[in-house]
């Protein structure tokens, strides 16, 4: 007769040795539902190895994309002062505290030096996570301290764009600040130096309408929503339904808006054939 009692009752695995899955270890693609192991984005530059759908990217991967190596960052410690002690919903002070906290930035845009394929280059980078990389004082007064340490080094200026537009907490402070950077692209351009534009998903409002396309080259993603109103807006104005992909990338390299439209993993080569052609080294 056997010594041991037989149970029933199965025996529970215990709490610690269950298997936990870290999250964001996978991330589901919203255009083709693939189920992507994250390391392969990243390597892919946040591009869907299936369907080519191109997720954002914070500023930072944006410049490490471009960059060959390491870069210089400039006027980290700007920052809005909020000039008209807006309140709305909430405090735009909160509002910038929140955003600071959660990015770890001073504001929308990263301006930074280095070397592109080898280039010399200035480039400003948008972070929409920062109030949906809305254009202030602040990214403004960035983006024209960029173009004129350009001017100054005989370097050609890339701006990555990624924005809402200009920010209504500032009011019609922020819209001047597309005639401000505008009036430094024209002397860029006096300078003879190149100045190219590439436009992420989304480049509307303001921005749009002043330098994201004033470039020597304005070069865009796939599928990237560029435009000044929102689809919505037009379609409620002009009572009218939209033609299919309007406001697309595609749509406005059809229609001459923009010069081409570049895979994000083919868009450093892209940029530095562009250069090479463009500009001759001091």
């Amino acid at each position: 007769m056997p010594w041991f009692k037989k149970t029933k009752t199965p025996i529970a695995a215990s709490k610690d040795a269950q298997v936990r899955v870290p999250e964001g270890l996978w991330i589901k693609c919203p255009s083709c539902s693939e189920v992507i192991y994250h390391k392969d984005l990243v390597a892919s530059l946040q591009v869907c190895p299936k369907c080519a759908h191109h997720f954002r990217m914070t500023a930072a991967e944006r410049l490490a994309s471009l960059f060959d190596g390491a870069w210089q960052e400039y006027d980290t410690g700007l920052s809005s002062t909020d000039p008209l002690a807006f309140v709305d919903t909430k405090p735009y002070r909160d509002r910038l505290r929140a955003s600071q906290a959660s990015t770890g930035r001073r504001d929308a845009v990263v301006t930074a030096s280095g070397a592109l394929e080898g280039i010399p280059v200035v480039i400003a980078a948008m972070e929409y996570s920062f109030i949906g990389g809305s254009m202030g004082v602040v990214v403004g007064e960035m983006i024209t301290r960029a173009i004129e340490r350009a001017i100054a080094a005989r370097q050609p200026v890339i701006v990555v764009s990624c924005s809402g537009g200009a920010r209504m907490m500032e009011g019609a402070l922020s819209l001047m600040q597309m005639a401000k950077i505008s009036a430094a692209l024209a002397r860029l351009d006096r300078a003879r130096l190149p100045y190219l534009s590439v436009l992420t998903d989304p480049t509307t409002g303001g921005v749009t309408a002043s330098f994201a396309m004033l470039g020597d080259m304005n070069i865009a993603e796939p599928k990237a929503l560029i435009g000044f109103a929102g689809p919505r807006v037009i379609e409620q104005t002009i009572r009218q339904k939209l033609p299919e992909g309007f406001q697309r990338s595609e749509f406005l390299l059809e229609h001459g808006m923009i010069d081409i439209v570049v895979d994000r993993r083919e868009l450093k080569p892209t940029i530095a054939r562009a250069l090479r052609f463009m500009h001759a080294p001091a």
